[in-house]
């Protein structure tokens, strides 16, 4: 297969069509769409003087596009929800460079799903035999530290650990429909205390006389997309400073990828006061960017979980992620389940000394996950460890 194999380095998608990028990418996540990563490009919040320099992989063969990797040049560590700091106060600490390192991922997103495109007929194994070969020799030669891939499948995280790669687990917060018909037969699920919560937080959104709209498609106006963007800099500016996107992000994901979006907007006397950002594929929805024009009791609760939720059994979803952190989550039904990352660094030493970190902290980040779950106030959730299929 190499021998017959092309490989390509772009430094754009503008090089490569949507409809051939998107053959290779995650059915069940629009994050790996080429509107959606493209649109990071077009608006500038990748390359030029950011932290993230794309460079992506491409593999053909005869029958066309093979595999391809989102793959980054990073400055930094931000916008990566994989917490690797102290790797680099390691290295710098011992007269190190970590920067720049590689990454292979989605770009300020912490959501799980594939990251070794590859057609149907092509295998993580297959897809790793052609492409990571030339990606580690080139890092190298460039003078990367590392690479790292993020937020994997457990299936290419188990083909990267046979390439070298160490494995790291965290965790989330993932809702997962159980066959319901309506957000009451979803509340039955809950023991009752936390039930009556569930509702009571509700009845007070309801009650304050603000009106929740979900508006998806066509529906969504550039008017709207402006209250997002204005509720998503508060929040970031309130609590983690700088935003990564710009509005001119959400006007051109609005362009090209509205099939994609919904919006939950929060409406009282005819002005919108709050918000969520969503993105949507396949049988998962993703719940991204919230905010409010001020404090509203119980709002965030029901724009980013409750009416998310009631529009997911709705409409027969049946994975909800809403982000990264939020043990808010867990208590209104998001059970805890594993997350994957695979690295590979170069220094040898280095690489041993994260190495056994990362076996202490599988260990622990497995029985968290474990009782964490026990302690569920779903009725039967059984117990998640380091395998959601177990």
């Amino acid at each position: 297969m190499p021998g017959k194999t092309k490989i390509t380095r772009i430094l754009s998608l503008r090089e490569i069509s949507a409809e051939d990028w998107n053959l290779l990418g995650d059915p069940e996540n629009p994050f790996s769409n080429h509107e959606f990563l493209h649109s990071l490009e077009l608006s500038s919040c990748v390359g030029g003087r950011t932290s993230w320099h794309p460079e992506y992989w491409v593999a053909e063969d005869e029958d066309g596009i093979h595999s391809s990797l989102p793959f980054y040049h990073k400055y930094d560590s931000y916008g990566e929800y994989i917490f690797d700091h102290s790797w680099a106060n390691f290295f710098s600490q011992n007269g190190l460079s970590y920067y720049p390192k590689g990454l292979v991922a989605y770009p300020f997103t912490p959501v799980n799903g594939k990251k070794i495109f590859r057609r149907n007929n092509v295998s993580a194994e297959e897809a790793l035999d052609v492409l990571l070969p030339p990606l580690l020799e080139n890092a190298k030669t460039e003078g990367l530290s590392s690479i790292h891939f993020l937020f994997l499948e457990e299936e290419e995280a188990k083909a990267l650990e046979k390439r070298g790669f160490s494995t790291r687990i965290t965790h989330q917060f993932h809702w997962k429909n159980r066959g319901y018909t309506s957000f009451e037969n979803f509340l039955g699920d809950f023991r009752s205390k936390k039930r009556m919560q569930i509702k009571k937080e509700r009845e007070t959104v309801k009650g304050s006389g603000i009106r929740i709209l979900c508006k998806e498609g066509k529906e969504i106006s550039e008017k709207d997309m402006d209250s997002i963007y204005s509720f998503y800099t508060e929040t970031y500016s309130r609590k983690w400073g700088s935003p990564y996107l710009n509005r001119k992000f959400f006007k051109i994901i609005l362009e090209k990828f509205s099939q994609n979006l919904v919006l939950f907007l929060a409406e009282k006397d005819g002005d919108t006061i709050g918000g969520t950002f969503n993105l949507k594929k396949g049988k998962k929805l993703y719940g991204r960017y919230w905010g409010s024009s001020a404090h509203y009791p119980f709002l965030h609760f029901e724009c980013c979980y409750y009416a998310p939720i009631e529009y997911a059994i709705k409409n027969g979803f049946e994975i909800f992620e809403a982000g990264a952190q939020g043990e808010q989550k867990f208590l209104r039904g998001f059970p805890a389940v594993p997350t994957y990352s695979s690295h590979f660094i170069f220094h040898d030493q280095a690489r041993n000394a994260i190495e056994r970190f990362l076996e202490s902290e599988r260990m622990h980040m497995q029985e968290m996950i474990r009782e964490t779950n026990q302690s569920s106030p779903l009725k039967d959730e059984p117990v998640r460890g380091e395998s959601e299929d177990k």
